[in-house]
C-alpha cells in the first residue's frame, strides 16, 4: 500500500530527529514541523495503526522496520536531490525546498538512473 506524502513526511521527520536526539515524542515532531500537536497525533495514531511505528507509555515514538525503510529512502531522495540542485547553483535552501517536493513525485526509474548517472561522473 503506498503511503500517502504527508506520512513520508513525518517518517522522515521521525528519522532525523531520531538521529539527531536519539528519542522522539509528538512534542518533537510538532516543533520541527511546524504543525499543532492534535495534527501530529492523529497523523501518528494513522502510521502507528499502519505498522510504521511504536509508542512507548512514556510516549516516545519509534520506527519499525517498515516505517524506517519508508524514512531511509524518502531521506535519501531528499539528500540526493538537494545535493544536485546545489551542484546546479540553486541555493542551499531554495534546493532543500525543492527537493522536498520533488522526492515524493520522482518515480523509482527516474531517481534510479540519476543516481547512477552522477555516480559515474
Amino acid at each position: 500500500m503506498k503511503i500517502q506524502e504527508s506520512g513520508e513526511n513525518y517518517l522522515e521527520t521521525i528519522l532525523i530527529l531520531q538521529e539527531r536526539t536519539g528519542n522522539v515524542h509528538s512534542v518533537d515532531i510538532a516543533r520541527e514541523m511546524n504543525f499543532s500537536k492534535p495534527s501530529v497525533c492523529r497523523a501518528v495514531s494513522v502510521l502507528r495503526k499502519a505498522g510504521h511505528l511504536t509508542m512507548a507509555e512514556d510516549g516516545q515514538i519509534t520506527l519499525t522496520s517498515s516505517g524506517e525503510k519508508i524514512a531511509d529512502n524518502i531521506y535519501a531522495r531528499h539528500r540526493f536531490l538537494t545535493n544536485f540542485l546545489i551542484s546546479i547553483d540553486v541555493t542551499p535552501e531554495v534546493a532543500a525546498a525543492d527537493a522536498c517536493r520533488i522526492e515524493h513525485d520522482i518515480s523509482e526509474e527516474t531517481f534510479a538512473r540519476l543516481q547512477e548517472h552522477f555516480s559515474q561522473k
